[in-house]
């Protein structure tokens, strides 16, 4: 694939790091912009007390020179100021002080006993720390590099939560962007910010209670050509490589594309998107039913994805578990933890689609310099219009 990325660093260590390989040389592109974008994933009501310490900024390490990426891997690094009050409890070399206390209460719903299991650490910390959704911030600071690519070639993208608990507001039928124009007014990122009073009251329910809340949120992308993916493989299909990076999102439970799972209650009349044509637009969708895709292929419409996002698996009144060390019964180990992080795993959803699509449509286009992609892309947009 043209783009590849990878991350590292636990929670409280000292940083996060991504190293991200394929965006082409010459795309314009400032700390400052990535910046406001690992600002948007720490908003949003219900946060824990780790979004009152961190103010996460990103510094690049290699792959840009004077605005401008040359083409080679882009390092960044975003520093964990909370590692000043775990520089002891995560030290990198020596021996574990004696005031150390092993993690082994296992969550429910975490992958504390499942990745202890897999890696024979009886310390869940070893399996927490990376497990954690702190990792999230790397992929934003990724996606963000992807989104600046696609703005080059008209391509948007944005989110809104649609539910948070069972409290499902009426969403208006409104354009795309200017829902996700007035999420961004929310502090939970519903498209109506008159409703944030009734989330609120939901959340400080649940916080009473010990408990925490999932939702629903929606991702999408605008301008977005036809002939992104392909039909040939399954793993060149555009809408399996989309379910798949969402799902690679920390307690995301389901995926949907346009109508999802309500098509299979429908008749086909009622789900396939009919076609029409016109000297202005050329080929048109009349309906976007089916999310943007057909046939593993970018149709020309929005790309509408949905995702589910279970509630969050540390509680205040913690649930049944087992002590690691005496197989007893015991109430689940307690982490500091928001009690809902939906809206902020809307902004986790735009960096994952903004990847698969410039992946895509590098992959349809290639090139290694911004200059030569474009004039391709021109050329391809020709094709499109005069087919």
């Amino acid at each position: 694939m043209p783009i590849r990325f990878l991350t590292a660093g636990e929670s409280h260590g000292k940083a996060l790091v991504c190293i991200l390989e394929g965006i082409p040389a010459n795309l314009e592109l400032s700390s400052e912009y990535i910046n406001r974008e690992l600002q948007r994933r720490q908003r949003g009501y219900g946060r824990g007390g780790r979004m009152k310490i961190e103010s996460d900024r990103v510094e690049f390490l290699s792959g840009v020179r004077f605005g401008k990426t040359l083409g080679s891997p882009i390092s960044m690094v975003i520093w964990n100021r909370d590692w000043e009050n775990w520089q002891e409890k995560m030290a990198y070399e020596g021996e574990p002080p004696e005031s150390l206390v092993p993690f082994v209460r296992p969550r429910p719903g975490h992958a504390d006993l499942a990745g202890g299991i897999k890696y024979n650490q009886k310390d869940l910390r070893n399996i927490l720390e990376r497990a954690s959704a702190r990792e999230t911030a790397s992929r934003v600071a990724v996606g963000a590099v992807c989104k600046r690519l696609l703005e080059e070639f008209g391509i948007r993208i944005g989110s809104y939560v649609v539910s948070i608990g069972r409290l499902k507001p009426e969403i208006r039928e409104e354009d795309l962007l200017k829902r996700h124009e007035l999420a961004e007014l929310s502090e939970l990122r519903f498209p109506d910010p008159s409703k944030d009073q009734d989330f609120r009251a939901v959340i400080d329910e649940a916080k009473e209670r010990g408990e925490s809340l999932g939702g629903i949120f929606e991702v999408f992308a605008v301008g977005v050509p036809p002939g992104l993916g392909s039909h040939i493989q399954w793993d060149k299909r555009i809408d399996g490589r989309i379910a798949q990076a969402m799902m690679s999102i920390q307690a995301i439970k389901g995926v949907e594309m346009g109508l999802g799972f309500e098509s299979g209650r429908l008749y086909g009349s009622e789900v396939h998107d009919e076609i029409g044509w016109s000297e202005e637009l050329g080929y048109f969708r009349y309906s976007n039913r089916l999310g943007g895709t057909e046939g593993g292929i970018t149709n020309g419409m929005p790309i509408l994805v949905r995702c589910v996002m279970k509630p969050i698996p540390t509680l205040t009144k913690p649930l049944r578990s087992v002590d690691l060390r005496t197989r007893e019964e015991v109430r689940a180990g307690k982490e500091r933890s928001d009690v809902v992080a939906v809206p902020a795993a809307s902004v986790v959803g735009e960096a994952m689609l903004a990847i698969v699509l410039a992946d895509a449509l590098l992959e349809k286009l290639g090139g290694d310099f911004m200059e030569e992609i474009k004039e391709r892309f021109e050329r391809y947009l020709q094709h499109v219009k005069s087919f």
